[in-house]
């Protein structure tokens, strides 16, 4: 199954939108959805903070804004 990493943290309203198009896909394009928190991790967040939320789909990296379009592109890559 294919993995997805959100990058996010508590508060990120772009995140939960990103969270939300990945839920309405997942029957579409089956997938893993990992969360990690950024403030947990000083590089992480330091990477991460302004960029938010952040996708690993396979080889793709998508950034801030993601839209659905984007999102249907990478799962597809996988």
């Amino acid at each position: 199954m294919l993995r997805v990493t959100l990058y996010t943290k508590v508060g990120c309203h772009l995140c939960e939108d990103v969270k939300a198009e990945l839920a309405a896909l997942r029957a579409l394009y089956p997938h893993e959805l990992v969360e990690v928190d950024i403030t947990q991790d000083d590089a992480l967040y330091g990477r991460y903070r302004y960029t938010i939320p952040v996708l690993h789909i396979g080889t793709s990296v998508l950034h801030a804004p993601i839209d659905r379009t984007q999102l249907i592109h990478a799962l597809q890559q996988g």
